[in-house]
Parts: structure tokens; C-alpha cells; sequence
């Protein structure tokens, strides 16, 4: 279809929801109620996280409304900060944020590598090392998040609408039953509902897979300006590794990973993760005492964080077997960011890979409409054939990176203290997964 157009009349029970439509602006969510409650809708974003609103503000750069539901009461602005590199900031200035977002946050000009006694195994300049400018900042999560949502349309984000069950109705939409019982019958649903998404679930995938690490992160506060300077600061001991990460001239992002317990198949067998720990004074406490004599620095990050920036996590990821894993998409409902791809932070591409997703869907589904030579379903299966060679590698180098730093043994790791990271790594190659090309945006796209 060409484009997607309001219809004149709709029997209304509820009132509609309120979009500002823009020029050449085609706004695709109709809130309408029919007499059994059920709305109809025509683009349905599950989640209002990262990979939801990212998908929400690139499908409006092509001209392509959305309803976004998100099950809680607000924005979940809990957490510390994500890493971007330059493919990241990239997808944020071809959705418009990149500018906004720089001026509150530090560039991050290299990094350091130590060991757990402090002492300096290797440096980095990214300018030395990676020609082709490379850009790297920590982002907070919660001003990323109402950046994302203050640029889209007024009502375009649905709170308190936790989906409850999907099903394919008999017209070829969607029928998405939310915890109230309300119900929404969608033409198109996109997925951005994280590793633990029940649209991912019901598509047939296996739930992500625990890894063998945990992590604590935290945001240290310095009011009067942090000491650091701007650079990642990497700490590797035995079974336990730190990164210190600058995020703005007040804040610090702190990321300790340790190995709590044996290694799992499942994600939701926390419990063989160690004990879950959620009161930031013990958190705190356990964590000082495991990184007790590392480098002072470390300590005064984890001191300075305050409680609730406090979390600690199992990682998970999962690997999308080409010929055994179902594919991104079953029809009109699709999978973006964790939702299909959950991955390890060892490379610091989650997030990234979740705003390339985005600008890549909407550049397919906003041709695939315009032009009417193909359907929204090729064009979802155009993204899944598209991304897929780009995510697996990643997924499993960064599962790949992330055993082999967390590794215990003696020799194994003098080895790495003492040959491999000092003499051997190459920075630049290790970054070529941050080249990410895609066609622009263009708002005037259907």
C-alpha cells in the first residue's frame, strides 16, 4: 500500500489519542475503539526502551506513525549509562538526537588497560589507532531515554500497557490483550520488548542463556567534578574484571564482572547465579571486598555511586543459528534490539546494534509502503536477511571476548598481562565492527 491515511468515520467508544501531524506527515496509529473494546491500530511498538523509541523516532523521520506501549507507569529510566561508538552516534543523528546528546556527555579519547595491582599493561589513542574518526561517549541511560521520547508526537507512548497475550486474528492483524484486558488489533507489531520479550517467545525462541558472568554497575556521583580523565579504564584480574568509564564532567560509569557460579543453560535459573542481591549496601560491600587491593581509582568510583545506581545482573545472550533459530519476523510482527538479538556487553554493540535496527527497519517498511512492490512482510524479511550477518558475529565474538578475559587460570592470564595485551593487541582492527553504512532517512519517504 502507499501510504497509510485515516479513514473518515470510526463508531468511537474512547476517545482518540492526540498526534501532531507535520507536513508530509502520515500518521499510521488510529486509537479507535470498537464496541467490544478493541482499538485498532496500525504500527504497534512493544516497549518504550531504547530499541522502541529508536524505532518509533526513525519510523517518523520517514513520515510513519506509531503507537509505542510500554508497561510501566513512565519511562523506566533506571540504570547507569550505555557506551556508543561511532555507529551508534551515527543512527542518533540520522534520527536526530546525536547533536542534543553530545553537549551533555565527555568524548572518550582512549583507553588504558591494567592489572588488578594497578600496574599500566597497554594505552590507546582511538585517533592514533582507528583512522577513520572514531567516536565514543557514555551515555546516561535515563536522559538517552527522555531525549528519545520528547521528540515524539504528544500520546504517541501508551503507559500501563503490559501485553499480556498475542494471537493472529482471522483478518491478517494482530490482536495484542494487555493486563487490563483491553485489547488492540494491530496491522503491524515490532517487537522492542527486551531479552526477556514475550513476542519472542511466542515467534518460537528459546529463552537467552546465561553466560556464566555477573555484573554490577553503578554511576558514581563527583558534584564537584570528577577527577579522571577521559578515557575507558580496563582492569583484569583472575575470574574478575573492572571498566571504569567516563561519562559526563559529575559522572562515572562503573562495570565489575565477576563469576558467581556454575555456567547455565538457562537465563531463568538466576538463582545458580549467585544469591540475587538487590540492598546496594551489600552490594557495595561484596563488591569492595572482591576488588579490595585493585587500583584506588577503582574503589572511589564504587563508593561514590549512589544506592540506586546499584544493580547487578546476569549476562545472557542468545545465537541465531542460521537453519535452526526462527527467523526475525513471522508475518507482520517483527523482533528489534534485545528482543531478538540479546548480547553480551564485552564489545559494547547492544545498544548500537538496537538503533542500527531501527534505522534499518524503518528505511525497509517505509519503502516497502511508498512504493507498493512489495509487501510488509518482505520487507520484514528483507531486515531479518539484512541484519542477521552483522548481529551472530558479534553475538558470538562477544561471547568470545568475554570467556576468555573472565578466565582463572594462573597461566592463562599472565600470559594475557604480560604478552598478549601489551604486546600483540591492535586496536584498530578490534574496532572495525563499529563501521556500520546505511542509506539516510529522508522524511519525506512515503
Amino acid at each position: 500500500m502507499a501510504t497509510l491515511v485515516m479513514p473518515h468515520k470510526w463508531p468511537l467508544t474512547l476517545p482518540p489519542l492526540r498526534i501532531r501531524v507535520r507536513s508530509r506527515y502520515v500518521c499510521a496509529s488510529m486509537a479507535n475503539a470498537k464496541p467490544n473494546n478493541v482499538r485498532k491500530e496500525d504500527i504497534v511498538i512493544v516497549g518504550a526502551g531504547v530499541a522502541g523509541l529508536a524505532t518509533a523516532l526513525a519510523l517518523q523521520r520517514v513520515g510513519i506513525g506509531s503507537l509505542v506501549l510500554e508497561q510501566a507507569e513512565s519511562l523506566r529510566t533506571g540504570g547507569t549509562s550505555l557506551t556508543f561508538f561511532k555507529n551508534g552516534w551515527k543512527v542518533l543523528d540520522a534520527i536526530g538526537v546525536g547533536s542534543q546528546l553530545r553537549t551533555q556527555f565527555l568524548e572518550i579519547n582512549g583507553i588504558v588497560v591494567k592489572s588488578e595491582d594497578g600496574r599500566e599493561l597497554r594505552s590507546f589513542k582511538f585517533e592514533d589507532e582507528d583512522q577513520s574518526s572514531q567516536e565514543v561517549r557514555a551515555v546516561e541511560r535515563r536522559i538517552l531515554l527522555e531525549t528519545l521520547a520528547n521528540q515524539l508526537p504528544q500520546n504517541a507512548i501508551s503507559f500501563s500497557s503490559k501485553l499480556k497475550s498475542i494471537e493472529t486474528s482471522e483478518n491478517d492483524e494482530t490482536m495484542l490483550k494487555l493486563e487490563d484486558d483491553s485489547q488492540i488489533s494491530a496491522k503491524i507489531v515490532i517487537a522492542c520488548d527486551g531479552i526477556r520479550s514475550p513476542v519472542a517467545k511466542w515467534m518460537g525462541f528459546p529463552d537467552p542463556r546465561y553466560v556464566g558472568h555477573c555484573a554490577l554497575r553503578g554511576l558514581g556521583y563527583y558534584p564537584n567534578g570528577q577527577p579522571f580523565e577521559p578515557k575507558v579504564t580496563y582492569v583484569y584480574g583472575r575470574g574478575v574484571r573492572a571498566a571504569y568509564v567516563p561519562v559526563s564532567p559529575t559522572k562515572w560509569h562503573i562495570n565489575i564482572t565477576n563469576i558467581p557460579g556454575r555456567l547455565l543453560n538457562s537465563y531463568q535459573k538466576t538463582s545458580d547465579a549467585g544469591p540475587k542481591i538487590t540492598d546496594p549496601s551489600i552490594l557495595r560491600q561484596e563488591t569492595e571486598k572482591l576488588v579490595k587491593n585493585w587500583p584506588s581509582e577503582l574503589l572511589d568510583v564504587i563508593r561514590s555511586s549512589p544506592d540506586d545506581t546499584l544493580i547487578r545482573t546476569p549476562l545472557v545472550d542468545r545465537w541465531l543459528w542460521p537453519g535452526i533459530s526462527p527467523p526475525a519476523s513471522t508475518g507482520k510482527v517483527v523482533l528489534v534490539g534485545d528482543a531478538w538479538h540479546p548480547m553480551t556487553p564485552n564489545l559494547g554493540q547492544g545498544a548500537c546494534c538496537a538503533l542500527e535496527d531501527a534505522v534499518v527497519l524503518a528505511k525497509k517498511l517505509a519503502e516497502a509502503m511508498k512504493f507498493g512492490t512489495s509487501t510488509v512482510e518482505d520487507a520484514f524479511r528483507s531486515y531479518g536477511s539484512e541484519r542477521w550477518p552483522r548481529i551472530f558475529p558479534l553475538t558470538v565474538r562477544a561471547n568470545l571476548v568475554g570467556t576468555i578475559l573472565q578466565l582463572e587460570n594462573s597461566v592463562v592470564c599472565s600470559l594475557r598481562n604480560n604478552v598478549i595485551v601489551p604486546k600483540l593487541v591492535r586496536l584498530g582492527p578490534m574496532l572495525e565492527h563499529t563501521n556500520f553504512d546505511f542509506e539516510p532517512l529522508h522524511f519525506d519517504a512515503v
